[in-house]
């Protein structure tokens, strides 16, 4: 293990350098960071809304469960049998009380939504003052240079070569695809 920290460590000293020599490309990996940060996000911010639809349906469940029990309390009551509706009546105790869990549940997903909302918009902030940085920099890198650095080439170019993977391409596609359209749902829904 000591081998592979230590060429890990080679290997992000060297690419610190090369972005300090190179300010404008450290600003796009810091766009890129943002907004890696900000489709995370979106993502948490739709994990939670589902956790908050769920919850939404147990404790209606747990309202109508509520309901039923409290006829068989009354039925219970007008047929003098005072020992079926007492063990109704604790029943309906229980119900109200995981119900009541359930909702301050539903109250913490509504806090975590509007701080992720928040965090979202700060991000997005964030991220087009990087924007603007970066396309300044790389205007005053252009004035000042008339050709591409060697070393910096190939920053800005994809590479159709992936080593890791060996998927799909077209469910790759699809998931992108689909994964952007949430996305840009998503968005929408936070600018209302």
């Amino acid at each position: 293990m000591g081998l592979f920290d230590d060429f890990s460590r080679f290997l992000e000293t060297r690419l610190e350098e090369f972005l300090r020599s190179n300010p404008h490309l450290e600003l796009q990996a810091i766009e890129e960071q943002l907004k890696e940060q900000e489709e995370d996000t979106l993502r948490l911010i739709l994990d939670i809304q589902k956790q908050e639809k769920k919850l939404q349906a147990e404790i209606l469940s747990a309202a109508q469960e509520i309901q039923r029990w409290n006829d068989r309390i009354n039925k219970a009551k007008a047929a003098q049998r005072l020992d079926l509706a007492q063990a109704a009546q604790e029943r309906q105790a229980a119900l109200l009380r995981q119900g009541n869990q359930r909702w301050g549940q539903m109250q913490g997903c509504k806090e975590r939504i509007e701080k992720a909302k928040e965090l979202y918009r700060q991000i997005q902030v964030r991220r087009k003052e990087v924007r603007a940085k970066a396309a300044e920099a790389a205007t005053r890198t252009t004035t000042t240079k008339t050709e591409q650095n060697w070393d910096t080439k190939g920053w800005n170019q994809s590479s159709n070569y992936s080593s890791f993977t060996a998927a799909d391409p077209l469910e790759e596609k699809f998931q992108r695809w689909e994964a952007d359209e949430e996305l840009d749902r998503m968005k929408r829904n936070i600018g209302r």
